[in-house]
């Protein structure tokens, strides 16, 4: 019997411990595993992937990406989000399966009709967030109904986070572990929405950071959580039309909130216009350029005042200070938006190094009735990286997408059409398999 190809677009970080595991599954799955990336032949070089294939390609390339998906048998896309349509349409095109670990956009929903025509399966959502967070909540959520149960309130959080063993000496307890582009602009593009107790709410964009929770997990200690964008969206999306409360939010490290909030108040996030550096702007007349003019004052006394910081916001300013933003280093750009110049100084202090690792918190509250009584139920996880290249995002986003990928090749899911996560036969044997691997929920009954 011929081997099946499956053909990975995109070879980041994100993606190194799905290539692993496929690679070391491909004699037991009968599967031949190929990678394209512009870079792939030296991603692959820190990996334990020798029976995967790297072959370095521009996907940017519309008939080298025609012909790759022509000959494959399951294409999973690791690319940029703008790409993964255009990898579905030739998908649908040549009759191929596709799995994703990105957001359903309205693009894609509107291949829906030509990939039922064709018998195409297309599954997103396939990462942590979204991904594991669908599959897990899923799961609460069919038992109680499955018990007579009606959920009333659901709320979740997830962050992307230092190990404890890695926080010390770092006062925002924080590097990036995902795109850093998402966390310099979250928040942003539109004012928050959620449900609380019947009742519409909204967070406009200079006040998310300023609207937290605290979060107590006595296992991995305290969290704040901000808002996400829309939480609406998944009282349909889970099935809880009724619910009275729907909440999804971001965890960081108590602080950290507060701190980041100085970034948006001053407008250094702002990604709808370019700045000319013209290789003379420091970190320090970054933040300068942004504050009134005084003759005197200094940078960060003008801060203050702006902010109306005092003596009790030390850890404020010690953070400020961490990332070296009052220090007079050149900005090696000619341009880029207030986003682009505070994206260049932030990464020289939260990108991971050598010893440190990362973690990922996963947490949900769910409050419901049952039997004339109300109730209430956590479920959450936490998963900590190995190194620099097998990260806990790398875990807990490329491993459900290479099961989703295992589960389509073996005719375990065999619907057509623009697929989600969120049904039985898709979440059960996933979660399953994470258990299997280190990334296990735990459930704690309050009520």
């Amino acid at each position: 019997m011929k081997n099946k190809i499956i053909s990975i677009l995109g070879s980041g970080r994100s993606a190194f411990t799905l290539i692993e595991y496929l690679s070391t599954r491909s004699k037991v799955t009968d599967t031949v595993v190929r990678v394209y990336d512009r870079n792939a032949t030296e991603s692959l070089g820190h990996l334990d992937a020798k029976d995967a294939e790297a072959i370095d390609a521009d996907l940017t390339d519309r008939d080298l990406r025609r012909s790759i998906v022509k000959s494959s048998d399951l294409i999973i896309s690791m690319l940029p989000v703008r790409f993964h349509c255009m990898v579905a349409e030739d998908c649908i095109e040549f009759g191929k399966h596709m799995v994703t670990a990105s957001y359903v956009t309205k693009e894609m929903e509107a291949l829906q009709k030509a990939a039922l025509n064709s018998g195409v399966t297309l599954l997103n959502e396939m990462g942590l967030d979204p991904g594991i967070d669908h599959m897990s909540a899923m799961k609460i959520i069919h038992e109680i109904q499955e018990r007579g149960g009606q959920v009333r309130a659901f709320e979740s959080f997830t962050g992307g986070l230092l190990a404890p063993e890695s926080e010390e000496n770092n006062p925002w307890q924080y590097k990036f572990t995902w795109n850093p582009r998402n966390v310099i602009t979250a928040g942003s593009g539109g004012a928050v929405k959620f449900l609380d107790h019947k009742n519409f709410k909204f967070i406009p964009y200079h006040r998310v950071f300023r609207r937290t929770e605290i979060i107590n997990l006595k296992e991995f200690g305290k969290f704040e959580g901000y808002a996400n964008r829309d939480s609406l969206k998944y009282q349909e999306l889970y099935g809880l039309e009724h619910v009275e409360t729907m909440f999804r939010g971001t965890l960081r490290r108590p602080g950290f909130c507060k701190a980041w909030d100085v970034f948006v108040q001053i407008g250094a996030t702002d990604d709808s216009y370019n700045i000319r550096t013209e290789g003379k702007m420091t970190h320090r007349s970054f933040i300068n350029s942004f504050l009134k003019f005084h003759p005197t004052d200094s940078v960060e006394l003008k801060l203050m005042q702006y902010l109306k910081l005092d003596q009790d916001d030390v850890d404020v300013m010690e953070k400020l200070e961490w990332l070296g933003i009052f220090k007079e280093e050149l900005i090696e750009m000619e341009e880029g938006s207030p986003a682009d110049i505070l994206q260049y100084i932030v990464e020289k202090k939260w990108t991971l190094e050598s010893g440190e690792r990362d973690m990922i918190v996963m947490w949900h509250k769910f409050l419901y009735t049952l039997d004339n009584e109300e109730r209430e139920v956590h479920s959450y996880m936490a998963v900590k990286g190995d190194d620099l290249y097998h990260t806990a995002m790398s875990k807990s986003v490329g491993l459900p997408v290479a099961l989703g990928a295992e589960l389509i090749l073996n005719g375990s899911i065999n619907q057509a059409g623009v697929l989600r996560p969120l049904q039985k036969e898709i979440y059960l044997p996933i979660l399953k398999s994470l258990k299997n691997m280190g990334i296990e929920f735990y459930e704690r009954r309050i009520a």
